[in-house]
């Protein structure tokens, strides 16, 4: 690693920084693509993992052209502990519809982490003056917001999903027809006191 001045090596230590996290996620990824069972839910992600190697291809240039190297201590790391999690995810969950809630949940997460790292690498570029670094981190970060987009809806139907598989329909029906049924009584209960007496008759 060549020796680099303070700005440059402020742009390398973020970057590269970003760079085991995508790698750490890359691991992750397949890890849960491979216990997906939702067609479109699993295409995603496999769009996804293609994203997140192009964007640690992205990253990985910029850092040499900075003069920066000596990453991949930091990415065996990381893919070692997402490596390690792998196992973990099989097994959180009490049926198939939860397991892909809680993967998807994760999944958000580090999205959102993902979003917060590259907007700082783009404040951080536009700042010192490092136009290449910023377009840069904008283009992934965009991407990174459109998968958090995906996944926010995918929790939604997730959700809907173990309800349906683990709470029994009798006890839904009565949950919102209890509901329904105060509700009404209540309004009925205004619409009387609103009404007005009628004049006795005398």
């Amino acid at each position: 690693m060549a020796d680099l001045n303070e700005r440059d090596s402020k742009l390398v230590q973020y970057l590269s920084e970003a760079y085991g996290k995508e790698k750490e996620l890359e691991t992750s990824l397949e890890a849960h693509i491979a216990m997906t069972t939702g067609a479109p839910y699993k295409k995603r992600l496999k769009q996804h993992l293609g994203e997140t190697k192009a964007h640690a291809k992205g990253l990985q240039r910029r850092i040499k052209r900075l003069g920066g190297g000596g990453q991949t201590t930091q990415t065996a790391v990381g893919k070692a502990m997402a490596a390690a999690k792998g196992p973990l995810h099989m097994i959180r969950g009490s049926g198939e519809q939860e397991k892909m809630l809680k993967n998807a949940k994760t999944e958000y997460f580090n999205e959102h982490e993902e979003i917060a790292t590259y907007l700082a690498i783009e404040t951080l570029a536009e700042k010192v003056g490092d136009r290449e670094t910023a377009k840069l981190a904008r283009g992934i970060r965009r991407e990174e917001e459109r998968m958090a987009k995906f996944l926010a809806g995918q929790i939604k139907a997730l959700t809907g999903a173990v309800v349906t598989e683990e709470v029994p329909s009798a006890q839904r029906k009565a949950a919102s027809g209890s509901r329904k049924r105060s509700t009404t009584k209540r309004s009925a209960g205004a619409r009387r006191a609103r009404k007005p007496a009628r004049p006795s008759r005398s």
